[in-house]
C-alpha cells in the first residue's frame, strides 16, 4: 500500500488504516509509565510499526490525527492527559518530536530495504525526537543540558532500541500479512 500513490487519491484501504493507527496511539499513548518527569510512552512503537504498513505520509497524518484529538482535550496523552496545556507543559516538545520522527522513519522504511539502514533511520528519528523534547523541557523548567540529559535521554534509549527491534519484527510481518489478505 505504501508504494501506491494514484494520483493523490485515498483509498479507503488507506484511510482505514490512518485511523486505525490514529486509534492505536490514542489506546497506546496514556498508557505511559511514569519513571520521573519524562514518562515511557509507547506512542513512538506505534509511529515504528506504522511506517512499514502507512509509509511516511500516512504514518504522519495519522500522528497528526492523534495529535488533534488530544490537543482538544481527550485524555490520549502520557497519564491520560489531553488539551493544549499539554504542549507547553515539560513533555510538549516530544509531541512536537514525534512529528519530525514519523517522517524520518517513513522516509527509510520506504527508501530502503535493508534492515539496518531503516534501523539506522529510527536511531536518527529518535534522536531527533529527543532533541525536540529535552531542548522544550530545558526551555519550560530551565533547567540545565546535562540535568535534562539525564532525565529526558539516558533512561529511555534502552526501552527505546527494544522497541525499534520490536518494531522490525511486527512491521513487515503485519504488512506481509495485510499483502498476503488482498486488504492493502
Amino acid at each position: 500500500m505504501k508504494n501506491e500513490v494514484s494520483q493523490n487519491r485515498v483509498t479507503a484501504h488507506e484511510m482505514t488504516y490512518c485511523a486505525i493507527s490514529a486509534a492505536v496511539m490514542c489506546i497506546l499513548g496514556p498508557m505511559s509509565i511514569p519513571i520521573g518527569a519524562v514518562p515511557v510512552s509507547f506512542t513512538n512503537l506505534v509511529i515504528y510499526i506504522s511506517v512499514f504498513i502507512l509509509g511516511m505520509k500516512r504514518t504522519a497524518i495519522s500522528y497528526l490525527i492523534y495529535l488533534f484529538i488530544g490537543a482538544f482535550g481527550l485524555p490520549v496523552f502520557s497519564g491520560y492527559t489531553g488539551g493544549f496545556a499539554k504542549f507547553a507543559g515539560p513533555t510538549g516538545g516530544y509531541l512536537i518530536g514525534f512529528i519530525f520522527m514519523s517522517l524520518i522513519c517513513g522516509f527509510f522504511a520506504e527508501k530502503f530495504k535493508n534492515k539496518l539502514v531503516i534501523v539506522f533511520g529510527m536511531i536518527l528519528a529518535t534522536a531527533v525526537a529527543y532533541a525536540f523534547g529535552t531542548a522544550w523541557f530545558v526551555a519550560i523548567t530551565e533547567s540545565g543540558w546535562g540535568y535534562a540529559f539525564g532525565i529526558c535521554v539516558l533512561p529511555f534509549i534502552f526501552g527505546d532500541i527494544v522497541k525499534i527491534l520490536i518494531s522490525m519484527l511486527a512491521g513487515p510481518a503485519v504488512e506481509r500479512r495485510l499483502k498476503k489478505a488482498e486488504i492493502s
